[in-house]
């Protein structure tokens, strides 16, 4: 994907027309433009002169992000020479950290633009109602020579007026420039809701003149009655306070970013020829050895070959607790060392770091479009020329009814600056950068803007158990002695028979020993036979170490051994047997388990209404004895590598699914599903197949994945509600509809008012994601209440209530059944009752009693 920045885009309308003109390109596969940072990405085999060529053609500016030299692209040989840049950086993956210090750098620029935009307009302005409104209304004094003279108060206004407009002059230029490309926007209507009110009071302050020389008082009182000046000057004031505070409110919508980007260490120091040697982080090879001393940020990623010490992981994991590594621990780029000398090995280096992959990943999704933006794309595709043609029709109308031209004009003007097609625009991308980048700090990342917007939709989880449910990798869990010896006796001659094996059960018997600090024995003739069997020498006398079936052939276990096999094997475990000559020793048993908080992860996911399934090629009692133990109810076992993606599109035929892997089997599981997670110490494999990557190796993450998509999308909808809703009632209320029925008017300023705060609200409710709690009780810690609920008959219904009765502090969630006419809570504290007939009040609906 290549991604541009664009120029000249105030509003949703902008971003209708760029995506028409871009996709028209041929080659162009898709396209996604961002009003929120004022980028675009491009999916395609198409050059970027085109691309720009075209955005330009629809009346906007574009440069390939990272590369200012693309604007003037009248060098054809600079531009192909640029082009061809491009490409080798997008082939080979490299990454310009600048792309990300433009961003900021742009925004930044913004602010400050804005800021000195209104610091001066203000001036002016304060000057100018002194004149309009504080002298005409409240008699504040003037200078003496002004007294009388009409068209000399006239003539300040105008000149204040004009100046102010000047210093806004951007909305007249981009406005107009639209207009003319037949893509009028936001700045269309301002330039115009102000254009002509300094022009009706233009013609005014004309007439005025004549009606001086006509000595014509009553005429020169209502030409100065009727200038509208001041609402010229205020409306593109008020307007820039608004872009403004969007703007500062935007900023921190990116505040997840631009914390990642100022993880990225700037130097490393590396030892060369014995020496230690400061040099830029850009400098870094992979195979280099590079020195961290406590409190230095590490470089790039790599492994500990020498030193301990204790690593800060939270700004790309969220995990808070430091992490103990030791000599041949791996280490990541961005993250602290606390205490300790490390001398390490760079692995990867560049944009192939952790840290580089995450940042690309996080700002790779403004540069894709929800499905959910389409609703407000194609409202916003029509919005501005409605808003024209309702104002002309509004202007019309009022003539017709006999009202004062003054009276129409100001109607048509107030229905111009209210509308607010930004809003619109904003709804949907700020919601999504804030849960993307709540994501990010929480060690999840959405892959694309869709991914975080269906993955609560998701209603089924399907688990796939090796190294996601479980830990995937054996361990030792019971050591059981016959009555000859001890534990650490049977664990010293097992670990010394397995130390040369490569089997994975006998790893773990060996790291037992090693945890219980015992020293493996020297053995002799160590050979693996037929039959899963081990074989070997020690102080003279053969040692045997296998499963049941090859234990049978060198001694005879009683029943009481039997009986304790079978009951493992049904819990899931694998039993190894030992003997010393024909003399049982013991049993070791050896299982994969799980993970600390699965068992509480898929409790979450239960308690938030999930179906959760457990995906394993195992034998079906292995894998129920695992499922049991993690309290999944839904097992598929026995399914080969290449039948998880048939078993996840049967389920898909009935629910939405959503598949959580690791390995490389899983990857057609993962792009088979509806949403494909994979855990981030998976393969690359499943990592590239997945929409969503979780840093951690948890499930607990795939809990909080799915409720911040939950908390996103209903963010999305209360922002679309808002900003239809603010147009649908003040377009109206603009055009004098409640005039005559509720004496019900608004002036141009009030307008111009309301429209600069309306995208700073959407805004402004999206911010408050960031304090969003992902955490989710487990059922252990809940419990359940259930309440009828009258009223309620439909999905949508149901919906409704669940939302509302959610938003009550102290209720996890809210199962509702229209068909029953009830609501399941489960509940981390009571909740009275008064506080849950409120909510299904709210909600529109009839709280009949608790069940």
């Amino acid at each position: 994907m290549e991604k541009y920045n664009v120029g000249g885009m105030s509003c949703a309308a902008c971003v209708a027309r760029v995506e028409k003109a871009v996709s028209k390109v041929p080659g162009v596969q898709s396209c996604a433009v961002s009003l929120l940072t004022n980028s675009m990405g491009v999916e395609g085999d198409v050059s970027p002169k085109k691309i720009i060529a075209a955005v330009q053609k629809a009346g906007y500016s574009a440069s390939l992000i990272g590369e200012s030299k693309v604007r003037d692209l009248k060098n054809s040989e600079a531009a192909d020479s640029l082009e061809k840049s491009e490409k080798q950086k997008s082939s080979s993956g490299e990454s310009d950290s600048s792309d990300y210090d433009g961003f900021e750098d742009f925004q930044k620029k913004e602010i400050s633009v804005l800021k000195n935009r209104l610091i001066f307009s203000l001036i002016f302005l304060i000057i100018l109602m002194y004149f309009s409104m504080g002298h005409m209304m409240w008699n504040f004094p003037i200078p003496s020579w002004f007294t009388g003279n009409h068209v000399a108060m006239g003539l300040v206004q105008m000149i204040l007026a004009a100046v102010i407009m000047l210093i806004n002059k951007k909305f007249f230029t981009n406005g107009f420039k639209s207009l003319f490309h037949f893509s009028p926007n936001m700045d269309t209507l301002v330039a115009l809701g102000s254009g002509v009110s300094f022009l009706y009071s233009l013609a005014n302050l004309f007439s005025m003149t004549k009606a001086v020389v006509e000595n014509n008082s009553e005429k020169v009182m209502y030409c100065m009655e009727n200038f509208y000046f001041e609402s010229a000057a205020m409306i593109v004031t008020l307007i820039t306070v608004g872009k403004l505070l969007e703007a500062v409110s935007k900023g921190k919508t990116t505040s997840a970013l631009k914390s990642l980007m100022k993880l990225k260490p700037k130097t490393a120091v590396i030892l060369f020829n014995g020496e230690e040697k400061t040099v830029p982080v850009e400098s870094v090879n992979a195979g280099d050895i590079f020195i961290i001393r406590p409190g230095d940020s590490i470089p790039v990623d790599g492994i500990i070959l020498e030193g301990e010490s204790s690593i800060n992981e939270s700004a790309l994991t969220g995990e808070s607790i430091p992490v103990d590594k030791k000599q041949n621990d791996s280490v990541s780029s961005g993250t602290l060392n606390l205490q300790g000398y490390l001398k390490c090995k760079a692995v990867k280096v560049g944009s192939d770091t952790t840290l580089s992959k995450i940042i690309q990943m996080v700002s790779d999704v403004a540069a894709t479009k929800a499905p959910i933006a389409k609703i407000a794309d194609k409202v916003s595709g029509v919005f501005v020329p409605s808003v024209m043609i309702i104002s002309i029709i509004t202007f019309t109308l009022w003539m017709i009814l006999g009202a004062e031209f003054s009276y129409a004009l100001s109607r048509a003007i107030c229905v111009l600056v209210v509308s607010c097609p930004c809003a619109l625009g904003l709804a949907t991308p700020v919601a999504i950068m804030v849960g993307n980048g709540i994501g990010a700090k929480n060690g999840i990342l959405f892959k694309t803007s869709a991914a975080l917007e269906n993955c609560g939709k998701c209603n089924a989880v399907v688990l796939d158990k090796t190294g996601t449910v479980t830990l995937g990798q054996p361990v030792v869990t019971e050591i059981i002695p016959s009555d000859s010896i001890s534990e650490n006796q049977l664990l010293l001659y097992a670990a010394s028979l397995e130390q040369k094996s490569e089997h994975p059960l006998g790893k773990a018997v060996v790291q037992k020993s090693v945890e219980e600090k015992l020293t493996c024995l020297e053995v002799s003739d160590f050979k693996v036979l037929a039959g899963n069997g081990l074989e070997c020498v020690l102080e003279g006398k053969k040692i045997y170490g296998g499963k049941i079936d090859f234990i049978k052939n060198v001694c005879t276990p009683d029943d009481s051994v039997i009986s304790k096999i079978d009951s493992l094997c049904e819990e899931g475990k694998t039993p190894l047997l030992f003997a010393f000559e024909n003399k049982m020793l013991g049993i070791i048993c050896v299982s994969d388990v799980l993970k600390p908080d699965s068992k509480s992860a898929v409790s979450c996911m239960k308690n938030m209404g999930l179906e959760v399934f457990m995906l394993t090629g195992d034998n079906q009692k292995t894998a129920a004895a695992i499922a049991k133990n993690a309290g999944i109810n839904h097992v598929i076992a026995n399914v080969l590598p290449n039948e998880k993606a048939n078993e996840v599109q049967r389920l898909k035929s009935e629910k939405k699914v959503c598949m959580v892997g690791d390995g490389i089997n899983d990857a057609p599981a993962l792009t088979a599903a509806d949403i494909g997670i994979a855990i981030g110490s998976g393969t690359d494999v499943a990592v590239d197949a997945a929409e969503i990557v979780l840093v951690q190796n948890s499930l607990m993450n795939v809990v909080k994945a799915i409720r911040l998509s939950r908390a996103t999308v209903r963010n999305i909808h209360e922002n679309l509600f808002w900003a239809f809703f603010y147009n649908i009632i003040l377009i109206p209320v603009a055009a004098g509809a409640y005039h005559h029925a509720f004496g019900i008017d608004m002036n141009p300023m009030l307008g111009a008012a309301a429209m600069s705060l309306s995208s700073f609200c959407v805004v402004t409710n999206a911010l408050r994601l960031r304090y969003k709690k992902l955490e989710v009780k487990s059922m252990a810690e809940t419990f359940e209440k259930t309440i009828k609920v009258e009223g309620m008959m439909c999905n949508h219904c149901e919906m409704h209530v669940k939302e509302s009765l959610e938003r009550v502090k102290g209720i996890e969630t809210a199962t509702p059944s229209h068909e029953k006419g009830t609501v399941v809570l489960n509940l981390s504290k009571d909740v009275s009752e008064s506080a849950l007939e409120k909510a299904v009040k709210k909600a529109g609906y009839t709280f009949a009693g608790i069940l």
